[in-house]
């Protein structure tokens, strides 16, 4: 694998904005009374939304929704996850686990644009708002798959011209990870999340994850190095607005 390019520059920007507005953070995603973004099949009015972005120094045009995770504006942490993050390889397979509308799907792509990009959710719609996002944005390498419950990828994909997934090869593995995982789902659940893609690391990969301190990230830490083993390092890289980012390397 090629090696990540070094950190963000402060030329690049701050990491990510929208002219709406700061983000919510992990603890409150833009969602409809009682339902929950991480929902197959959101019930909420699909009432679409313009937003303007800035990721990681790339303006983006974006449609985002109710019933996806911060779909009123780009959420504080994965702001931070954009400004943290090292810069990605020119070229590669990259994942974006949980994608929402897709502002980490969009901002891998406009960095690296010869990179293969996944983004994977179990909610439909967000997989059609990140398909959208990344055809206004120029993004042709972007692909989007469904997930099960249990985190991984249906073996069936849905494809129609406004959610078009694509199968995955079960084989795919993945020189970089970025996530802002959906904490919400509960521990038994985000642990069986990140152990379904975690270990699709290439030998030389890294993944980048942003977690809430007081929502469990200083413990999550040694939980992965246990449940990783030796062959992974697990690592603190940076604290900003309560935030961490979590590395792992492989």
């Amino acid at each position: 694998m090629a090696q990540a390019r070094g950190r963000n520059q402060a030329g690049k920007g701050d990491g990510g904005g929208a002219r709406q507005g700061g983000g919510t953070g992990q603890g409150r995603p833009g969602r409809a009374s009682g339902e929950q973004y991480f929902s197959a099949a959101p019930a909420s009015q699909d009432a679409r939304r313009t937003l303007t972005v800035d990721l990681r120094g790339h303006r983006a045009e974006v449609t985002t929704s109710h019933g996806v995770f911060s779909g009123s504006r780009l959420d504080l942490g994965t702001s931070v996850l954009l400004r943290q993050a090292p810069e990605p390889p020119e070229a590669g397979a990259f994942l974006d686990l949980g994608c929402g509308w897709g502002p980490v799907a969009l901002a891998m792509a406009l960095d690296s644009p010869g990179a293969d990009v996944w983004a994977v959710d179990v909610n439909e719609r967000a997989l059609e708002l990140t398909a959208a996002n990344a055809r206004a944005n120029g993004c042709g390498r972007v692909h989007v798959a469904q997930t099960g419950q249990d985190g991984r990828p249906l073996a069936e994909q849905p494809h129609t011209a406004a959610l078009p997934c694509e199968a995955m090869p079960e084989d795919l593995a993945f020189d970089l990870i970025w996530s802002n995982p959906p904490i919400r789902i509960g521990k038994e659940a985000l642990h069986t999340l990140l152990m379904a893609w975690l270990p699709r690391l290439k030998e030389g990969g890294a993944a980048y994850l942003v977690v809430q301190r007081n929502l469990g990230a200083d413990s999550l830490i040694p939980w992965l190095e246990q449940a990783l083993g030796d062959a992974f390092t697990v690592g603190k890289m940076a604290s900003s607005k309560g935030f961490r980012i979590i590395e792992v390397l492989r």
